[in-house]
């Protein structure tokens, strides 16, 4: 009897050993983003929010160190699978976080959540993980890619404006952006031109907006490719007389390129660096300090997506080797929003306010977006009804 008693506290002993050594190890996140080639300010935008969100946490996550492993996805869905998979399998990350665009998403989405990999998107949202397709292991700290384009379509609708020329690029989140706009709006299309994603000349599409004279223009134009065409809109005379309802084409990520061309446009976004809470202003003067630029939306979800991980970290008090506790920890999204009202959605994608934004110059003489209205409040997405809870 007394053998087995021993044997038993030995078993103790040792699991409690295992244990406080796994409390020890760090946590190790991944970080995949476009870090190269005209896009490149975007992923830098969102490394360097989740950067100073780690900084700020004191290099912790639920009281154990972190160790963040940052690849360049290089836009490129092929060399992305190829990072991931060295993410995952050599490095062995916890969570990956990551990436900004859709099409990237849709390549590695499948790696990093059949190996049960917590992934946690800090932009790219597209639809076909919104609905049926949902997974307990994917979240997203920005929004379902629809619904900042919903916004644009909404104001366009409700300011009466009959005609309107469509821009986007032609791949999965342009897309969406199309679908999201239309939801709302209701009045005559006069074209839709779909331009190959790093298209950076758009001399023909400013010649049939000349021509056609619609009464607004809508396009979603990331990263360079926005810096092209905000450039040569005002350059071809046309800033002045059409108004553009943009998403991701003026930003805090393009404004130091586009400056004084941008000013007066608008964007539609779930946050603006003028967002008046505590936590926000908090956070604008220290990514301003840090980095020596104004903060943007990729930034601010960065941020977010490493207090999520922290949230759900705290909650299972360090242990991640229960997969389940740690799904529900994140589905809980106990962490207080640089955005305000923040949760999940049964899909993982989230419940938040969303405004219409406008482009103006500080009197520092920098540049930044700025809240005109609220256009959407508490707004979920509509495929989180096709998602069944536990997929």
């Amino acid at each position: 009897m007394k053998q087995q008693l021993g044997l038993a506290g030995f078993a103790l002993a040792f699991a409690l050993s295992a244990h406080a050594a796994a409390a020890q190890e760090k946590i190790k996140v991944g970080v995949i983003l476009t870090l190269s080639g005209p896009a490149a300010g975007l992923g830098q935008q969102a490394r360097d929010g989740f950067a100073l969100a780690v900084k700020d946490l004191g290099g912790k996550m639920g009281g154990r160190d972190v160790e963040v492993v940052v690849a360049d996805d290089e836009l490129k869905p092929d060399g992305a699978v190829s990072k991931v998979k060295g993410l995952l399998e050599r490095d062995k990350v916890d969570f990956v976080v990551g990436p900004i665009f859709s099409n990237i998403l849709q390549a590695i989405h499948k790696p990093v959540t059949d190996n049960k990999t917590f992934l946690i998107s800090p932009n790219a949202g597209p639809s076909s993980y919104a609905g049926k397709n949902c997974n307990p292991y994917f979240y997203v700290t920005s929004y379902q890619n629809d619904q900042v384009h919903e916004i644009l379509g909404k104001v366009a609708q409700d300011r009466g404006y009959k005609r309107v020329y469509i821009m986007v690029p032609n791949y999965q989140a342009g897309k969406d952006s199309v679908a999201g706009f239309k939801l709302d709006y209701k009045g005559e299309i006069v074209e839709e031109s779909y331009i190959p994603l790093g298209t950076l000349d758009f001399q023909v599409e400013l010649s049939k907006i000349a021509s056609l004279k619609p009464d607004a223009v809508f396009t979603f134009m990331p990263g360079g490719m926005g810096v092209g065409l905000v450039k040569q809109f005002k350059q071809a005379g046309l800033a002045d007389q059409i108004p553009v309802l943009s998403a991701f084409t003026v930003d805090e990520s393009t404004l130091p390129a586009q400056q004084d061309a941008a000013v007066g446009m608008f964007g539609g976004a779930d946050w603006a660096p003028n967002l008046d809470n505590p936590q926000n202003k908090k956070f604008v003067a220290g990514y301003e300090a840090a980095y020596n630029s104004v903060p943007g939306t990729y930034a601010m979800q960065g941020y977010d997506a490493a207090l999520l991980i922290d949230s759900a970290v705290k909650a299972v008090k360090g242990d991640l080797s229960n997969k389940d506790a740690v799904i529900a920890a994140l589905k809980k999204a106990d962490f207080t929003s640089l955005r305000g009202g923040f949760k999940f959605n049964t899909n993982g994608y989230p419940i938040q306010d969303f405004y219409l934004t406008k482009v103006a110059k500080r009197p520092d003489g920098k540049f930044q977006t700025e809240i005109v209205q609220k256009v959407f409040e508490n707004y979920g997405d509509r495929y989180a009804k096709e998602c069944t809870p536990g997929n």
